[in-house]
C-alpha cells in the first residue's frame, strides 16, 4: 500500500499514477521481475551518507552506488552507505528498504542517476515490499527537485 503521505501529496498535486501490487518483494530486481519492469527501469532507493548528512541516491536497480563517483559528483569528503539503524525513524509510515524516492516529504536531498532521468517513467516502490508506482519522470522532477549527477 501507498504511504498516506505519498498518497496525499501525489493526490493534492494532481499528479497522474498507477499503483502497481505485487507479491512481496525486498529488492529493486525482485520487484521488477514480479512487475514484469526490465530492471534498469525500476528505481531503487538507497540512503548515503555524505559527510554526516543523509540523502536519497536514486538509481536503476541494476546498478550500485559507486562512492567514488558520488564523493566527486556531490563534492563530498567522504561518501558512504548508511547503516539501517541510521535511517529507519526518518521513515516513519514506510517498510525499510521500500521508502519512495521522495526525499521533500522526509527533509532529505535526493539525488538521481542520469539514467533514470533520462526515461519517460520512473518506477519505485510506494513504501511497502508490495506495491509499487509509476508516473512520468517530468512528474517526479517537477515534484522532487532531484539534483542528476553520476553514481
Amino acid at each position: 500500500m501507498l504511504t498516506p503521505r505519498l498518497k496525499a501529496f501525489l493526490e493534492t498535486h494532481h499528479v497522474a499514477y498507477s499503483a502497481m501490487p505485487h507479491r512481496p518483494a525486498y529488492t529493486a530486481m525482485e520487484v521488477a521481475q514480479s512487475l514484469h519492469v526490465p530492471g534498469q527501469d525500476m528505481a531503487k532507493t538507497v540512503i548515503v551518507d555524505l559527510d554526516g548528512r543523509l540523502a536519497m541516491a536514486v538509481l536503476p536497480g541494476t546498478r550500485h552506488v559507486s562512492l567514488a563517483k558520488l564523493e566527486r559528483s556531490t563534492g563530498a569528503q567522504h561518501a558512504r552507505i548508511a547503516h539501517e539503524g541510521e535511517f529507519r525513524f526518518d521513515f516513519p509510515d514506510c517498510e525499510v528498504g521500500a521508502m519512495p524516492p521522495f526525499g521533500n516529504l522526509f527533509n532529505m536531498e535526493v539525488l538521481v542517476d542520469p539514467q533514470l532521468a533520462a526515461d519517460k517513467e520512473i518506477v519505485f516502490n510506494g513504501g511497502d515490499h508490495s506495491e509499487a508506482v509509476r508516473m512520468t519522470y517530468q512528474d517526479f522532477a517537477r515534484l522532487v527537485h532531484p539534483r542528476v549527477l553520476e553514481m
